[in-house]
């Protein structure tokens, strides 16, 4: 027979004592479970990253030493570089060199490919952030409204460029917008991301030049680094764009059609009131689906920055590929699938500490 537990025994202390016990242990497992997910995770991903370079027809050895080399030096760096070790031992050494943060150096600049990374990534970071801010601020209100006046004329013109903003190809776009925006107008900068004169005129101090020429005051060069960032940020923005709307209005559709909302109507709420209280229900799903996009959009942001010569993650690692620098290549694929893995689980948990039917 099922026994309760009183309401007077929960309250005290010996009860709350242990609620936290229980709260605590449910905490220890769940820390655990992601731990080992995240883990196996990063063990797929690393192997996934080394058999690509042992696959790749590009030697590695030839890539250090160059075709010139004779036998005897490609003998010892083959043997250096630990080739001539078993798969599963070179793959241990990986690991243990990945862990270190030792990703080798990199054939086009001869720099160590992490040093590299922290040199470009900043820029990438700046121009996938301000293309999510103007994803958000466009996708969310066209989503709303589509929503509201479903079937409608408005309706269809929102879906109807949501699906533009999906297929269109960026690198295309981008073109066009040189040609168009650029070369005949001269509306916005060209490649970069200031002008050859502006290059190292203000402090790196956050890596994004729009922060730091703020920090420094130049409002001369925030107003060129703003004319070259804009029209790769909204090229890029417009797949977030297409892909937030759509799943604002499918959120908000849902939302719409509950019982709660026909009640609120029946109560004499104003249209907007209405739609208030349905937003509220959505904001969860919504901030899972914006920060999962971020992600999209520093892995698209090779194309564009490689159109607009934007000295960033993205060119990096296009001009890795196309100099065969497997270094640099596989730092950069590994880079990106840690980056996905760290917003699913910031997506995750922060979808718990918004929702607390969840915990």
């Amino acid at each position: 027979m099922t026994q309760f537990t009183p309401d007077s025994e929960l309250s005290s202390p010996q009860g709350k004592q242990k609620s936290a016990r229980a709260h605590l242990v449910i905490a220890l497992i769940e820390v655990r479970r992601v731990s080992v997910m995240v883990l196996l995770t990063l063990l797929v991903l690393l192997a996934v990253t080394f058999f690509l370079g042992r696959v790749m027809p590009t030697d590695p050895v030839l890539a250090l030493i160059g075709e010139q080399a004779d036998e005897s030096t490609y003998q010892t760096v083959y043997k250096q570089l630990g080739l001539d070790r078993p798969l599963i031992v070179q793959f241990g050494i990986y690991v243990k060199d990945i862990a270190t943060g030792n990703f080798g150096i990199a054939r086009t600049t001869g720099n160590p490919v992490i040093d590299d990374i922290r040199r470009v990534l900043p820029a990438t970071m700046e121009l996938a952030t301000l293309s999510l801010i103007l994803g958000v601020i466009a996708g969310v209100p066209l989503g709303i409204f589509a929503a509201v006046r479903r079937n409608s004329g408005w309706d269809h013109g929102v879906r109807f460029f949501s699906l533009l903003g999906h297929s269109i190809p960026n690198f295309w776009l981008g073109m066009m917008a040189l040609v168009v925006f650029y070369a005949n107008f001269g509306l916005i900068g060209g490649s970069g991301r200031v002008s050859i004169f502006f290059i190292d005129t203000v402090a790196p101090v956050t890596g994004s030049i729009l922060i730091d020429s703020i920090i420094a005051h130049n409002w001369e060069v925030l107003g060129n680094a703003l004319r070259h960032v804009i029209m790769p940020a909204l090229i890029l923005a417009s797949g977030s764009m297409a892909f937030i709307s759509r799943m604002t209005r499918s959120f908000m559709l849902e939302q719409l059609s509950q019982e709660y909302v026909l009640t609120a109507r029946v109560k004499g709420l104003s249209r907007v009131q209405v739609v208030h209280h349905a937003f509220r229900n959505i904001k969860v799903q919504l901030v899972t689906i914006i920060i999962l996009s971020y992600g999209g959009l520093i892995d698209g942001a090779v194309l564009i920055e490689t159109v607009f010569a934007w000295p960033g993650f993205g060119q990096y690692l296009t001009t890795g590929l196309m100099n065969s620098d497997m270094n640099a290549v596989m730092a950069c694929v590994l880079l990106v699938g840690v980056v996905f893995v760290s917003l699913n689980l910031f997506a995750d948990a922060l979808y718990r500490v918004l929702d607390p039917r969840t915990r």
